[in-house]
């Protein structure tokens, strides 16, 4: 007899598992429920249609209810919600807007209903003039209002992935954008100073940075809205983007007996399962192991969603595959710059207890003699060991597949002499013969083998400036354009031959 399964939600997870599902069970009744008209549409691409890089909205759908039933002979009900489930008699209650009010039953059920913008509970918040970003619907709303007539400045509240890509595209739209920012800096998987590399490239494009300050309130004048801040602080423009994060969809699970983590998340286990027999759950919705360190987590991703509906699929059909983790690899676009981050960043080591070390450094994207290499940052954290935690970058080009190398060696446990010695392509248009990764890899095994030691920004806080001197090893022109106070300029090409300059009984910390 042939397998019903039901999948609640479409997009990244849900649309994986289904397509997945099909090609493993030919017999088996598939029907996905999604409450929107659209079932699998392109979210990363949201803002980038509103900015006008991508300009034909039809390419945001990935999929149609139309194609998905002709090409895989799926049952797609759209503007159908599945508003609860009876995992006792293995029903789902559905509110749909053809059919009415009606139950389905299941022999397997795949849960993907994604997170939620989070909205908060603030005074003047149910303003028309405040919009989300999530589904198709509510871009075409904020691309409608980017469009119109009298629209000429904005304000994004929120400095994650989504408030920042926003921030560019409606400068690109050629508003005018203020980004406010409750904590001290942008991009949370990024630490301050490799962060601080993407907030000043927002400021040179005339994004107007606001950092650990408050909304309390929003209040309609006129035509305008009003946005009032802790500090004292009122903004004024023609509309605001909300995008401060994302809470697990799951309201409608919590008579259902699931087991939830301690933000609303869905608990699964390495195959996808909940606590309930034959229901499993992906996507944005659950909670995952931090691949790194092993703790609980939440990551909402397209690349983890998509794997863990496939995989849910894989256990449905009794093939028995496992989610190993997260570890959060990201990369976004600031106008000219690349950021891109994987593992574990310092913040997360220092709350977890977890030793470690990190070395800095910035090679070129490929030959210097060749032409249009442009510096990339790179930071390395590695623990005493020397097996890799994460690493984050920031550059104008080749960042992506410098931490793409680095995301696949965490994958298998690697360690810093690993990427020593991965062989990555070159020539010179595309790369160095010692590759960054490899650089970094060498720098970090320099301090494991006792051969240097460092000292990082924060260190310089604390420096007995009595007992060490700080050398600028940089040229005088680099030396002139700016440097860290107190330190002296010996250039590393005359450095052998002016050492009696230096006081051998203090300690010598030398930068570039």
């Amino acid at each position: 007899m042939s397998k019903k399964v039901l999948i609640v939600g479409g997009v990244a997870g849900g649309a994986s598992a289904a397509a997945r599902l099909r090609r493993l069970d030919e017999d088996a009744h598939i029907v996905m429920f999604e409450r929107d008209p659209y079932i699998s549409f392109a979210n990363c691409g949201l803002p980038y249609y509103i900015g006008g890089s991508i300009q034909d909205r039809s390419k945001l759908l990935v999929q149609t209810p139309e194609a998905m039933h002709k090409r895989f002979n799926i049952d797609v009900r759209i503007q159908s919600e599945v508003v609860s489930i009876d995992p006792v008699n293995k029903k789902v209650r559905v509110e749909s807007i053809e059919k009415g009010s009606y139950e389905e039953s299941y022999d397997a059920l795949i849960l993907s209903p994604g997170a939620k913008p989070i909205r908060p509970n603030l005074p003047g918040i149910e303003s028309s003039k405040i919009h989300m970003l999530r589904n198709i619907p509510d871009t075409d709303k904020v691309k409608a209002k980017v469009a119109a007539e009298g629209t000429r400045s904005a304000v994004v509240i929120g400095g994650g992935f989504i408030g920042v890509e926003m921030a560019e595209n409606l400068r690109e739209a050629g508003l005018e954008v203020s980004l406010i920012e409750a904590g001290p800096q942008i991009l949370a998987p990024f630490d301050t100073e490799m962060s601080s590399i993407l907030a000043k490239e927002l400021d040179e494009h005339g994004v107007n940075l606001i950092f650990s300050d408050m909304v309390q309130g929003f209040a309609e004048v006129g035509e305008q809205i009003q946005v009032q801040l802790a500090s004292g602080t009122v903004l004024q423009s023609d509309m605001v983007l909300l995008a401060i994060g994302v809470s697990p969809d799951t309201s409608f699970l919590k008579d259902s007996g699931l087991e939830f983590g301690p933000r609303g998340h869905i608990v699964v286990n390495e195959r996808m399962e909940t606590n309930l027999d034959q229901v499993y759950a992906v996507g944005d919705a659950v909670e995952v192991v931090d691949f790194v360190n092993g703790t609980k987590t939440a990551i909402p991703l397209a690349g983890p969603a998509n794997k863990q509906g496939r995989i849910a699929a894989d256990n449905v059909s009794g093939l028995g595959t496992t989610y190993k983790g997260s570890q959060g690899t990201s990369i976004i676009k600031v106008f000219g710059v690349t950021g891109a981050s994987t593992g574990n960043n310092e913040k997360t080591l220092q709350r977890l207890g977890l030793p470690y070390h990190v070395i800095y450094i910035h090679p070129s994207s490929h030959a210097t003699y060749y032409p249009g290499a442009t510096p990339i940052s790179m930071k390395l954290i590695f623990d005493p060991k020397g097996t890799v935690l994460g690493a984050q970058a920031v550059g104008y080009s080749g960042v992506d597949k410098r931490i793409d190398d680095i995301a696949t060696v965490i994958r298998f446990r690697g360690t810093v002499t690993d990427l020593t010695e991965l062989e990555l392509s070159y020539a010179p248009p595309y790369s160095s013969a010692k590759d960054p990764v490899n650089m970094a890899g060498f720098a970090a095994e320099n301090i494991l083998q006792g051969l240097t030691t460092v000292f990082v920004p924060k260190d310089l806080e604390g420096r007995d400036k009595n007992n060490t001197i700080l050398v600028d090893v940089r040229s005088e022109i680099e030396h002139a354009n700016g440097h860290i106070e107190g330190s002296i300029n010996i250039p590393v090409d005359d450095l052998r031959g002016r050492l009696n300059e230096l006081d051998p009984s203090k300690e010598i910390w030398v930068y570039c």
